[in-house]
């Protein structure tokens, strides 16, 4: 399953925007499905994923990355195994095209499980990771929505235009999770955060447990949405701890933990699990959230 962003995608308002979404969602889908076809585990399928769709400028992560207070892009992501549960996170790093990579190494080359900001780049020079110009993620979309942003005096989510407490808005990032033929789970989630966010602020995709989460026991989830409130209600591990407590199935635990996020802070956005046994389920709290799936009948599946 990927996901590419909730929210009440006012933005696309015309069958050619709406195709370039799901067209997006299913390529990236049928890649990952090759990867593991070639005998590639849920993991690197995961991060092979992410990383198309931070190579799309269309969603908010990788080159297509919104800019914070000072125009420049900062940007998290995460990836989880669900073997045993390693894992590797950066967060507010910049020049990187596809931080889903570097968190990859942070999980496989450093005994850390979160890097950040200059310590996370010093990071990514040891791993001779390329670097990448700062305008490679100027699009002229991400600039005008700053320039918006600033004249209202005010954070945007993404492509909306409308306040902070509105409905209608896109809640940007993006995410993967795989099961392969092995069992085995995995996750990973990246984005470009709000636009005209503060410098140094972190949201919930570089969080275990939060935007995050990998465990073969339960599931893999992503999440998408107003960070503060998937932090604050560790929403992932939520819907983990359903399965694993209480014997919930994909769709009755996605059921659970959108009610228990609801009910304790209002939470928008919206998530995506896989569950142990192969079951594929999302929820949101939005009006839509972009995101496809390929389950056991191998037919590939989009929507809003």
């Amino acid at each position: 399953m990927v996901h590419g962003g909730a929210g009440a995608l006012d933005n696309v308002k015309d069958d050619k925007t709406a195709f370039r979404y799901l067209e997006a969602i299913r390529r990236t889908l049928e890649h990952g499905r090759d990867v593991m076809e070639l005998g590639g585990s849920a993991l690197q399928a995961v991060e092979a994923c992410a990383s198309i769709l931070e190579d799309d400028p269309v969603f908010n992560a990788g080159c297509g990355s919104v800019l914070n207070e000072n125009g420049k892009v900062e940007m998290d992501a995460a990836i989880m195994d669900g073997r045993d549960l390693s894992a590797g996170a950066v967060a507010a790093v910049d020049n990187i095209a596809n931080p889903v990579q570097l968190a990859r190494l942070v999980m496989s080359e450093s005994e850390h499980v979160m890097l950040i900001s200059e310590g996370a780049m010093r990071f990514a020079d040891h791993c001779s990771m390329e670097r990448v110009p700062e305008d490679y993620f100027y699009t002229t979309d991400r600039v005008e929505q700053l320039r918006q942003a600033r004249l209202q005096h005010k954070v945007m989510l993404d492509h909306d235009d409308s306040d902070a407490d509105s409905e209608d808005q896109k809640y940007g990032t993006i995410g993967a999770i795989a099961r392969d033929p092995l069992g085995n789970l995995a996750a990973a989630t990246s984005t470009g955060g709000i636009v005209n966010k503060r410098m140094g602020r972190v949201g919930d995709s570089p969080i275990i447990g939060a935007g995050v989460y990998a465990d073969n026991e339960t599931c893999a989830v992503s999440a998408t949405g107003f960070g503060e409130d998937f932090m604050r209600s560790v929403i992932s591990k939520t819907i983990s701890d359903f399965m694993y407590m209480k014997g919930m199935d994909a769709k009755q635990a996605t059921e659970a933990g959108i009610e228990y996020l609801v009910r304790k802070v209002k939470g928008r956005g919206g998530v995506i699990v896989i569950d142990k046994d192969g079951n594929c389920s999302s929820g949101f709290t939005t009006k839509k959230m972009i995101h496809g799936w390929i389950e056991k009948s191998g037919e590939t599946s989009c929507r809003f």
